[in-house]
């Protein structure tokens, strides 16, 4: 019992919701319309009494029959009226709860033609998984609210297809990465076992190819787990200096016959310390391995439009403008079939993962002599902020 009432009481759908609104509605109109057509034919029928049998107009007395006659007029005129209103009364009472039971199932209806698009919807979002995320709600109709859902979903549905493909190029660009040096690995420890013949000379010379092969794969493991500390967002912030952070990334970089050029000017910016030094550290390490012979490497760093910047400058190989989007995908580099030593195409990847994290504005732009210039923006730092503004 208490379990039907508080289904009746909080209704479990919508359309059970609307059909109780809407009939609610219905049935207090059709009470309200009644009672108000049973009041003027209750007050009609009395002033048509007053007229007949009383005065005619104001000021004029109309003619008196005989007191017996009168009496008699009058009580038959008040039983007949008395029996009037009664039937109306009970019609009326029968025609509200006709009307009652046609509200409710007039508001049945009409709930369940306005609901018929969210069961749509509900019953394609349903079909859709991780195989056929690429099908789409599609609702027609006029530009209305439930239009507006439906369009917002299907913009969803395209984001998680975009992320889902995103992320099995990614798995596989890893594993592909991860089975090379693993292939070569196993190649070198099936010869060092098969040749009968070998000295500690060549076997120490396979343990030291092994040796390399396994600290790229560390570096690479590395640069995966950087990655996603990076997407998980920052777990704490604290003000960094970037002009600190990148001197020490320039006074440990091996430059051989480029020219590190550095201009750092105070910039406080907010965020975490290992993730903005990995930052500038890829984006240094990137200008200087894909550079040419002699050239330069500009590292700046500053405050401009409120905004604590870093930016590296390196001369190098033409890079297309339109690959330059495709340059900050993982595992993406501008010549496939040139590998740097341990480089597996994750450094400005990583670099935009840990912009993204910091709420920071990151551009790539392709020089038309060659090269490129990366420019990271990082919020201020609060102390830094209020200081300026003052």
């Amino acid at each position: 019992m208490l379990a039907s009432l508080r289904f009746i009481t909080s209704p479990r759908t919508v359309r059970l919701r609307l059909t109780l609104l809407y009939g609610v509605l219905f049935a207090a109109s059709s009470a309200v319309l009644l009672t108000i057509t049973f009041l003027l034919v209750w007050n009609s029928r009395r002033n048509a009494a007053s007229l007949r049998y009383g005065t005619l107009e104001p000021g004029r007395q109309g003619p008196i029959p005989p007191l017996s006659v009168a009496e008699q007029a009058r009580e038959y005129v008040q039983r007949q009226n008395e029996a009037l209103i009664q039937d109306l009364l009970i019609q009326s009472m029968i025609a509200f709860a006709i009307m009652t039971i046609i509200s409710f199932a007039i508001g049945w209806l009409i709930s369940g033609r306005v609901l018929r698009p969210l069961r749509t919807m509900n019953d394609t979002i349903r079909r859709i998984s991780a195989r056929n995320i690429h099908e789409r709600l599609a609702l027609q109709g006029p530009r209305d609210e439930l239009r507006n859902l439906a369009d917002t979903v299907d913009g969803l549905l395209g984001r998680l297809h975009a992320a889902l493909d995103a992320h099995k190029h990614f798995v596989a660009n890893a594993a592909h990465e991860l089975r090379t040096p693993l292939t070569v690995e196993h190649a070198l420890l099936e010869e060092a076992l098969l040749d009968a013949g070998a000295d500690a000379d060549s076997l120490r010379s396979t343990m030291g190819r092994l040796l390399s092969i396994s600290e790229q794969q560390g570096r690479l493991l590395e640069s995966l787990l950087t990655l996603a500390e990076s997407e998980g967002g920052l777990a704490h912030r604290q003000p960094v200096d970037l002009a600190a952070v990148a001197d020490r990334v320039v006074r440990a970089t091996a430059a051989g016959d480029l020219r590190l050029l550095p201009a750092l000017s105070p910039a406080l910016a907010s965020g975490d310390p290992a993730l903005i030094e990995r930052l500038v550290a890829n984006l240094v390490d990137n200008a200087v391995r894909y550079n040419v012979p002699g050239g330069r490497v500009e590292v700046t760093t500053g405050v401009t439009d409120g905004w604590a910047v870093v930016s590296v400058l390196n001369t190098g190989p033409v890079i297309p403008p339109d690959q330059v989007e495709r340059l900050l995908e993982p595992f993406q580099r501008l010549d496939r079939t040139v590998r740097g030593n341990g480089h597996h195409g994750l450094g400005l990847s990583i670099v935009r993962a840990i912009a993204a994290a910091h709420d920071a504005l990151l551009s790539a732009l392709a020089r038309p002599d060659g090269g490129l210039s990366v420019r990271v923006s990082f919020p201020l730092a609060t102390g830094l902020a209020a200081r300026n503004g003052a």
